[in-house]
């Protein structure tokens, strides 16, 4: 029999407990007491049948999502999201975590945008930002335990991401110049740059000058060389097979003549299964953001001894991608599946064609 008392309002409180049906006592309010009787009877009536109503269900499941970090753990468990979104929504969840699902409307929205803005961020990484928890928020409302009836980010404005007078987005468009391969190239070899004193400490040389020799002629991306596996090589059909991309998509990788020849010597000579020492062959996560952190450094300090101190190694895929375009008669399309731009307003930031490239096509 459920408890039941007179409040000092004047309402009157049940609470109904069912051990092995429900996982805690249901606390409900009638102003009523005849009609809460009639209520809570018939409750009790499907509880013993072992029937917990919908709403009840619905209230359990809801009151495990509370907040946004409720929503971004059960979200990131349920759903298969790409590496980038892990590392926005992990920052996301400590600094907005505690925000409340209930308050989540386009007035919080908009100041979120607004303070993400006072923070200068770049245009392109407030977008990011706000994609990665749109999505988050997408998955949110499709349960039928939601507490949004809209995702407010959805409802922002085409401009939202830029501030008037603020960080507008600068697309970068950094190619490899005049003699910076053969410096690279170079370093990679233990040469003595001209202003130091000995040669820069490479002990994985050979597998650094293989991981620029596929960057420079697939236009892969650093994750996607460095976990290679001898398997994802097929030297007779001349591909590379990724089954697991960025944006999630698999695709196949045609190999050049000179990747060929580099591929066919570090193959005979490599005693295991991956391509590359600096990988421990771990999926997890933070793992492969700290080797990606580990080898973003390393090359780092390779580039600044070849003397190309504002070069990245993801510039290495607009070189890769521009090349494609300057040295093939290859579509946009056909581009796209070797470098995996799954837009071609995407892969049009990376074809940063010279304008000398562009002169000597002309009459």
């Amino acid at each position: 029999m459920a408890s039941k008392r007179k409040r000092s309002t004047g309402s009157w409180e049940y609470v109904v407990k069912k051990k092995g049906v429900l996982p805690r006592p249901i606390s409900l309010t009638f102003y009523d007491e005849a009609e809460g009787d009639r209520y809570v009877a018939h409750l009790e009536a499907l509880l013993a049948k072992g029937i917990v109503p919908e709403e009840f269900k619905q209230r359990e499941q809801a009151r495990g999502m509370q907040s946004l970090a409720d929503a971004i753990d059960e979200y990131q468990r349920a759903v298969h999201i790409t590496d980038d979104d892990i590392g926005i929504l992990k920052q996301l969840r400590v600094v907005i975590g505690s925000r409340s699902l209930m308050t989540i409307n386009h007035d919080w929205a908009e100041s979120w945008v607004r303070d993400l803005q006072a923070a200068n961020l770049a245009p392109s990484t407030v977008r990011k930002k706000v994609g990665a928890l749109a999505r988050c928020l997408d998955w949110v409302m499709r349960r039928k335990d939601t507490m949004l009836s809209v995702n407010p980010l959805r409802t922002l404005p085409k401009s939202y991401a830029s501030k008037q007078g603020g960080r507008t987005d600068a697309e970068r468009d950094r190619r490899l110049q005049v003699g910076e391969e053969l410096r690279i190239m170079g370093v990679l070899r233990r040469e003595k740059p001209d202003d130091r004193q000995r040669p820069l400490d490479l002990p994985d040389a050979e597998s650094l000058t293989l991981m620029f020799t596929l960057a420079l002629e697939t236009a892969m991306r650093l994750r996607e060389i460095y976990t290679l596996s001898r398997d994802q090589v097929d030297l007779k059909a001349r591909t590379i097979f990724l089954d697991k991309t960025k944006n999630g998509d698999k695709r196949q990788v045609p190999l050049s003549s000179v990747l060929m020849a580099a591929l066919n010597a570090y193959l005979a000579a490599l005693p295991c299964d991956n391509l590359f020492p600096q990988w421990d062959g771990s999926h997890d996560a933070e793992r492969l953001r700290a080797t990606s952190g580990r080898l973003s450094q390393q090359w780092a300090r390779i580039f600044s001894a070849a003397k190309c101190d504002d070069l990245r190694f993801h510039d290495l895929r607009h070189e890769a991608t521009s090349r494609l375009y300057v040295r093939t008669t290859l579509s946009d399309i056909q581009i796209s599946r070797i470098t995996g731009h799954k837009s071609l307003a995407m892969l049009r930031r990376y074809a940063n064609l010279r304008g000398s490239d562009l002169a000597n096509s002309l009459w």
